[in-house]
């Protein structure tokens, strides 16, 4: 039986799941946690093939290896708990650990877009410059740009969690979602929230259209480059699988943002369920399109998988 959210002690937050659909608890959480098995099996397949394969060091592959870890951090930050609302009624869950859910979440989701925009420009650079592809794509460059891709996450998360911890929550502490969202979670004070959400919308926005921009831009010139050669199906449909991924990332984050703080004929279930969707389905799709479509990484697990054949 769930906690009585009346009875919550003010060092704790009350996880509702889904609102209006706890019927449905046990199919969702199904649901769920056979995307996060997906997930960290195809992340991890890819993460083991990477470090065990050393001809696989080339900058894509150090990304797809960071995109891996990436997709692993943030569907872990939400979905053992999230089974816990839905299937064991686990719903109380600490302010710390709220927060720190948060941070996760919200960190990882503009560090996803960054692996992405760097991916991008990568295939950019190997297919525009080919021949100097080398020399601007160096190893020392692609550890600067992960560094700056986990910074601007972390740079970005910081001011926002210092202003959510700084509300005072003396009111209802029953959070209308099934993890910590930063809007749902700001909503719940008994002071103005609305510096947290102008920061959070502005710092979001900003993140994702100039993600969105750069990474548009990248594929335009892609295009334009091998249209115009014998090339063109391969890489379009190449491309092709990739857009979809990123749509499917960014249409539904920057849906969930702007109907979170903004509101909207939406109903609260499918807000819920969009913000569930946006951080596990790219999770799991990533390693399948990203990595696995991959000719050296798909190699690469061929031999691994044919040599243990042949030992046994």
């Amino acid at each position: 039986m769930a906690p009585d959210p009346s009875n919550s002690s003010s060092s704790s937050f009350t996880l509702v799941g889904v609102p209006l659909l706890e019927v449905f608890s046990a199919y969702l959480g199904t649901l769920f946690c056979s995307a996060y098995i997906i997930a960290l099996l195809g992340n991890g397949v890819v993460l083991l093939v990477i470090g065990l394969d050393k001809s696989l060091r080339e900058p894509l592959h150090c990304l797809l290896a960071m995109l891996a870890v990436v997709d692993v951090v943030m569907a872990t930050s939400i979905v053992p708990k999230m089974l816990s609302v839905l299937w064991l009624d686990s719903t109380e869950i600490g302010a710390t650990a709220c927060f720190v859910q948060m941070f996760l979440v919200h960190s990882t989701t503009s560090e996803e877009s960054g692996v992405l925009l760097a991916m991008a420009v990568d295939r950019y650079v190997a297919v525009c410059h080919p021949l100097r592809y080398r020399a601007i794509l160096t190893h020392q460059t692609i550890a600067c740009i992960g560094l700056a891709i986990v910074l601007r996450g972390i740079l970005f998360m910081i001011p926002l969690i210092w202003m959510v911890t700084s509300l005072p929550y003396c009111h209802s502490h029953v959070i209308p979602h099934s993890y910590c969202e930063h809007v749902a979670v700001a909503k719940l004070a008994c002071a103005d929230p609305t510096p947290n959400g102008l920061y959070s919308v502005a710092g979001s926005s900003l993140i994702v259209g100039t993600d969105a921009a750069f990474i548009a831009a990248s594929y335009g010139m892609i295009l334009n480059t091998v249209l115009g050669k014998g090339s063109g199906w391969k890489a379009l449909s190449t491309c092709g699988c990739h857009i979809c991924v990123m749509l499917l990332y960014y249409i539904p984050g920057i849906a969930s943002i702007y109907a979170q703080h903004f509101g909207s004929t939406m109903s609260v279930p499918a807000q819920v369920l969009l913000a569930d969707l946006y951080l596990t389905l790219p999770t799991m799709l990533n390693p399948i399109i990203y990595s696995m479509r991959t000719k050296q990484i798909r190699g690469a697990l061929l031999r691994m998988l044919f040599s243990r054949k042949v030992r046994a």
